[in-house]
């Protein structure tokens, strides 16, 4: 069978990669064709399009390259169409690929996504658009699932894929990582503050003010694939490494961690290593959130629990003195070894290990049914 995939950020594109290697297993006689990245193209898989195309970020971002993005669009229709997949299969990014999917809807293709868009966190209503639009909906986190059903609509469950990345990471020792790194031998708090540049220099900014009083550990930035060393020049000190494009690695051998919220956090806890969440922006942006957004927890981990695990440090409350005694609790004493027994409840929420196959089996199986 033929398989359309889009996956407009580099995380899709190692999902992707995964889910790709599974169907090609599941269907000997499958054939790819992509908007993606290099991960995607080493399964096997025709990029006509890399996802560095399509990345914009920021209101700003986005209304400089309008022309690009509505090109980019058209294009995708276009190849879409010549094409002519037995199925398109949409990777998380709903901001291009709820425009796809309503065209190819309208065009007879059918029309599966993996990776839920976040409609649980704000505007629920768009739970209509999507029933309307979307063949099969595959989710990867477990109240996702009884989301959907409150609106009568059925998914499939299929656990989080970022298990089987993890599970397939080559381990390393301490002794050779810090020698590969020029680290010293002292235990390592990571510091993970995203991904943007303004998000980065505001939340390293904070974070590194607790340097001084963990004279007994050593920190290490996870460095952005999106950023290049010159721009983390400004807080690389004695006390402060950095390690570009390892952030596996880097949580593999590290006690605590700082990190913003997004999937770093999830990561964070599937690699077991205790940390405090970090989350500020603008004013303005903050208090418009408060009212729109749904959810209880900002983090991942939390959400998925449903009780906070890592403690979150959300705008006024992320300063120096609370993250200084947050992280004394994580590094030492029972909140280290509370929330490591949850992270164990965690994994098994998560569905185990083989999210990518038991996905891969059912796009095969409601394929040939």
């Amino acid at each position: 069978m033929k398989y359309y995939l889009i996956a407009g950020e580099a995380s899709g594109d190692l999902q992707a990669s995964y889910l790709i290697k599974e169907l090609a297993i599941a269907d000997n006689e499958a054939n790819f064709r992509c908007f993606g990245g290099d991960l995607m193209q080493q399964q096997g898989a025709t990029v006509v399009k890399h996802y560095k195309e399509l990345a914009f970020m920021g209101v700003e971002d986005v209304l400089m390259n309008l022309r690009t993005i509505f090109r980019n669009i058209a294009f995708c229709k276009e190849d879409i169409k010549e094409y002519n997949p037995d199925v398109l299969i949409l990777v998380d990014y709903p901001g291009f690929n709820l425009k796809i999917a309503k065209w190819a809807k309208a065009n007879n293709v059918k029309v599966y996504y993996y990776i839920s868009p976040k409609i649980w966190a704000w505007n629920q209503k768009r739970v209509h658009k999507i029933k309307k639009i979307i063949d099969r909906m595959f989710v990867i986190l477990p109240f996702e699932k009884d989301f959907y059903a409150k609106f009568d609509y059925p998914v499939d469950f299929v656990g989080h894929p970022l298990l089987d990345c993890i599970a397939d990471k080559p381990q390393i020792s301490f002794e050779r990582f810090c020698q590969e790194h020029q680290l010293n031998n002292k235990p390592i708090i990571a510091l993970l503050p995203g991904s943007r540049k303004q998000e980065i220099a505001a939340m390293l900014s904070l974070m590194l003010t607790v340097v001084e009083k963990f004279s007994d550990y050593q920190f290490v930035i996870a460095g952005a694939p999106s950023q290049n060393l010159e721009f983390y020049q400004q807080f690389i000190t004695d006390d402060v490494a950095l390690i570009e494009n390892k952030t596996y690695d880097l949580l593999q051998h590290s006690i605590a961690a700082l990190v913003v919220s997004g999937t770093a956090n999830l990561e964070a806890a599937l690699f077991k290593v205790p940390q405090v969440v970090c989350y500020k922006t603008g004013w303005l942006f903050y208090n418009i959130a408060k009212i729109v957004i749904l959810i209880k927890y900002i983090s991942l981990v939390n959400l998925i629990m449903n009780k906070e695990v890592a403690k979150e440090l959300i705008q006024g409350n992320l300063n120096t003195t609370n993250l200084i005694n947050e992280l004394i609790k994580i590094t030492t004493g029972e909140s280290r070894k509370t929330m490591l027994q949850n992270y164990e409840e965690l994994h098994q929420k998560l569905g185990g290990k083989g999210a990518s196959k038991r996905a891969a089996e059912l796009i095969v199986n409601y394929l040939k049914n």
